[in-house]
């Protein structure tokens, strides 16, 4: 099978050796995205929902970047930092997923790879057949 990778920029991405999203066949995996924007600082410093927000907004990128769409995710998978705030990470994953509804799971980290970084989101896609 044909195995596409896609690039955001991010510095940590040839550093590591990983791609933003790889897709194989129907398969998409989203690797952790973050809250940053394109020119690579951190959206909503210390606000959880702002930076799931924006994560989120990252990681449908990458997935269009592909060609599909969030309503393709299957998987998400949230890293955060402080897990006494899920109501205001949940609640900007539920806005963007409120119909898709992908099996989910949020787990607390001790912390990131920025310290400013609350959240990281993984994303497990599959393209239906034509």
């Amino acid at each position: 099978m044909q195995r596409t990778l896609h690039a955001s920029g991010s510095p940590w991405e040839p550093l590591v050796g990983y791609s933003r999203a790889v897709r194989v066949g129907p398969f998409i995996a989203v690797s952790g995205t973050t809250a940053t924007d394109a020119t690579g600082h951190i959206v909503g410093e210390g606000d959880p929902y702002a930076q799931t927000a924006q994560a989120l907004r990252n990681l449908r990128s990458a997935l269009e970047a592909l060609g599909v769409g969030l309503e393709h995710v299957v998987r998400t998978r949230m890293f955060v930092t402080d897990i006494s705030r899920w109501e205001e990470y949940g609640r900007a994953h539920g806005e963007c997923f409120a119909t898709v509804r992908p099996a989910t799971s949020m787990v607390e980290v001790r912390k990131l790879i920025h310290p400013a970084m609350l959240v990281e989101i993984e994303a497990d896609a599959i393209v239906p057949s034509p």
